[in-house]
């Protein structure tokens, strides 16, 4: 054997030991996930049996929906698993057109299913699809494979930089119009965060950074409803029977949980006190029954994930797997973004919005694609690893 089929050999060895890897697939990101997923169906449950009872007279209501969906989420995790990464890269394209053609689709009276004067919805029989979600996906993959081929024009040209904002405000302004103005702020800092890991210039990248803030922040404003949402974030206990009655229920739950909570299933904020305490506010629900403490574990679990999700990117990087790269830099951006944004709302530091907690919260569409991203992200990982001949000794130390 050559010296440097030895090398070889010696770093495969070396990379499969320091991550404790079996059966081919990181089994800490792995672990983690299922955590989270499992744990959502507990905290979701426990948050809903009360209302589950009242409306549809059994509590187990959205348990069984929510592990429906968390069935099918994990089935198309494993599918995904087994697609190489450059059919996605294929598909690129093709996906940006269907998330179009999904958020138009949506808009036309008798396609679309309006909730609470929210048109987010297509009725699929027993099913409604949330078009927001898979979007989520077709901008990551469409924007990956955008700095894939145009690289060097997005580092050096102002041109190569907004071709994609402008793809990114048509799909922001359909989402606008339904309207959903929380997976416009989550898609918009997940793009720009993707392009900054692509080499945009400092100088560009804070310029259009201030310019989406200082839109969103006058839509924001320009909106009756968002501006109410606004004030009562600013002080929910002036008015704490009406528009601040979400918050400072929520608040409330914080405070009752104090070190360690009150116990699971313990807790009597989600008796009909918090509204929406399975889906968005799902995090004081839990803040309440398992306390700081177990706060601070559940925020340690995302972390954990995001940081993963970048080690594993800067490896595909490494390893000039750019589509990978971009990709997984995309998960653990729309991850910990939408994670973040829920906590800052369930703790009062940042205004009201309707986003799920990733993998916790109550609603399938949300649930499935996140367990999608994750098994495409343990599939970049994977393939990582299959190409050991580019694998130099500090790329492996860095994923230890």
């Amino acid at each position: 054997m050559t010296a440097k089929r030895k090398q070889q050999a010696t770093l495969s060895s070396h990379y499969h030991v320091k991550n404790k890897l079996i059966a081919g697939y990181d089994l800490w990101l792995v672990g983690i996930s299922l955590t989270i997923i499992c744990t959502g169906l507990v905290m979701m449950t426990s948050a809903s049996v009360s209302i589950s009872a009242k409306e549809f007279n059994d509590p187990l209501y959205y348990f069984w929906r929510q592990g429906m969906a968390a069935t099918i989420g994990l089935l198309l995790a494993l599918i995904s698993l087994k697609v190489p990464m450059r059919l996605w890269q294929a598909l690129s394209v093709p996906l940006l057109i269907f998330s179009i053609i999904l958020l138009t689709l949506i808009l036309i009276p008798g396609i679309g299913k309006e909730v609470n004067g929210s048109m987010r919805w297509i009725q699929l029989g027993p099913f409604a699809l949330q078009a927001s979600e898979p979007v989520k996906l077709c901008i990551i993959a469409y924007l990956a494979g955008y700095m894939v081929r145009h690289g060097k024009t997005v580092q050096t040209e102002f041109a190569g930089f907004i071709r994609p904002i402008g793809v990114l405000t048509l799909i922001s302004g359909l989402l606008l119009l339904e309207p959903d103005f929380g997976a416009c702020v989550v898609l918009f800092a997940t793009a720009l965060g993707m392009l900054f890991m692509g080499g945009v210039p400092l100088s560009r990248f804070f310029a259009w950074v201030s310019v989406a803030a200082s839109t969103l922040i006058t839509l924001a404003i320009l909106s009756p409803y968002r501006m109410q949402r606004l004030m009562s974030f600013v002080d929910p206990w002036s008015d704490p029977y009406d528009s601040g009655f979400q918050l400072s229920q929520a608040l409330i739950a914080f405070g009752r949980g104090d070190w360690f909570g009150v116990g699971l299933g313990s807790g009597i904020q989600k008796l009909f006190y918090l509204p929406e305490a399975h889906t968005d506010f799902v995090f004081a629900v839990f803040a309440e029954e398992l306390g700081l403490l177990g706060s601070i574990t559940l925020i340690l679990l995302y972390s954990f994930i995001v940081w993963r999700a970048f080690v594993i990117g800067h490896i595909a990087e490494r390893v000039e797997k750019y589509f990978s790269a971009y990709f997984a830099y995309g998960i653990g951006l729309i991850v910990g973004i939408q994670a973040y944004i829920n906590i800052g709302v369930n703790m009062g530091v940042l205004p009201t919005k309707g986003l799920t907690l990733p993998l916790m919260s109550y609603g399938g569409n949300s649930l499935i694609i996140y367990c999608l991203l994750l098994g495409i992200l343990l599939r970049i990982e994977y393939e990582n690893r299959q190409d050991t001949r580019n694998i130099v000794p500090q790329v492996v130390t860095a994923y230890a």
